[in-house]
Parts: structure tokens; sequence; C-alpha cells
């Protein structure tokens, strides 16, 4: 299948105001929100091409914690990413709906969501990520995650899902199937989560809004 060309395609009326207002609404009552096929299917299907035909050398070896502190642990994670920069139709088509997003919640939950970053996420057979925050609390460096998934006729006998647990004391958590279109939203700060190991290669957007954590006229980076 070729790829498919999103350039001349104007997707500011696929972004349906009840579906970030579902988002908001939950983020309100339970911190985390999860829609099926949230995403317009013809970008679903193109974010979809793009990671699966992007190079092995496009991809990086993902590791925990910012700037000095960042490591490299396959005992804690074991994929691989490839950051969204919008270089691209796709990409950017990508970006457009999270500012949107973003804009809806800013207006809605007076949040203050200042930037945004993403990346593509890569788990091959075997790969897994344990439990995690995203953010530490107080640090304010990352404040709400929003995890999209790619993957074609995702059965729950292929493993991989993201287990969301409410709290540190939560040993069953929501699980939620890694399925074409799906898109989780969720405080960065509030919810421990993890991937359990993926049984075939498992394909995911991972991003997060942040503040404005700048110092002296200095923009803070995303990352």
């Amino acid at each position: 299948m070729g790829a498919i060309d999103l350039s001349d395609i104007d997707f500011s009326h696929d972004y349906p105001q009840s579906l970030f207002a579902k988002i908001a609404s939950d983020l309100v009552e339970q911190g985390y929100s999860i829609q099926l096929q949230a995403l317009p299917m013809q970008m679903t299907q193109a974010l979809y091409e793009q990671v699966t035909q992007l190079h092995e050398q496009e991809f990086s070896r993902a590791g925990i914690g910012r700037k000095d502190e960042f490591q490299q642990n396959q005992f804690i994670r074991r994929d691989e990413i490839c950051w969204i920069d919008g270089s691209t139709a796709t990409g950017q088509s990508w970006l457009d709906w999270t500012a949107q997003l973003q804009s809806y919640l800013n207006q809605r939950l007076f949040l203050g969501l200042f930037s945004f970053e993403s990346h593509y996420a890569h788990y091959a057979p075997g790969d897994f990520y344990k439990c995690h925050f995203d953010a530490f609390r107080g640090q304010s460096n990352r404040v709400l995650t929003v995890v999209t998934y790619l993957n074609h006729n995702w059965q729950k006998d292929d493993g991989g899902q993201m287990v969301l647990y409410r709290h540190q004391g939560d040993v069953e958590g929501t699980q939620i199937l890694p399925a074409m279109g799906t898109v989780a939203v969720f405080l960065s700060e509030e919810f421990p989560h993890e991937v359990l190991p993926a049984m075939r290669d498992r394909y995911s957007i991972a991003g997060w809004y942040r503040l404005n954590n700048s110092l002296s006229g200095r923009i803070d980076p995303p990352r």
C-alpha cells in the first residue's frame, strides 16, 4: 500500500467537540479517559504506515530520566522510540490534532498546558515497560499524558496492554488493549502504569503536555 498523502487534507472538521468534551469530563471525574477509535481513520492509517516504514536507524533505544539523569535500563523498559517533529504532513496532522485538544482542555479546564512532545514507540516481541510514573509529583515537567495506538487486529492474546493503576496500592488496574485508533489520556503525576510484554510488533505514540517552566526569559525545552 502506498503512503497516504495528507498534505491537502483539512482535518479541522474531524475534531468532534463531543470527543474532546468526553475527555475533559473523564479527566475531571476520574483523572483519565480511554476513547476507542478516537482519531480520524485516515490519519490513524497514515501514522501507522509512517511508523512501520521508518528505517531502523531512525529509532533509538528508549531510556529513563531527563537530561543528566537519562539512562538506558533494559530491566525497566525495552522499547525503541522516534520523536515526532512535524517535518512530514503525517506528523504535522498528529501535532495539529493534539494542539486542538490542548486548546480545548485549556479553555474548558484551565490547565495552562504550554507545550507538547511526542514520539513513536515500537515494542518488538518480548518488549515491555515496567510500572512507572510519567512525572514526579510537584515537578510539573509533564502534566498530561496522551497515548495513541496504531495496531491492526490486535487481540488480547497479543499482549502489550497498558495497565493503568489508580494508585500504587492498586493491584488490578485497568488494562487498555493497544488497538488501532484508541487514545488514552491521563494525569501524568497521578497514575502509575506499565506495558505488558508484547507478543508481536506493537506500535504507538506517547506524548506529554507540559506547563511553562521558563526561568529568566529562557524557555524550558520539552525534552
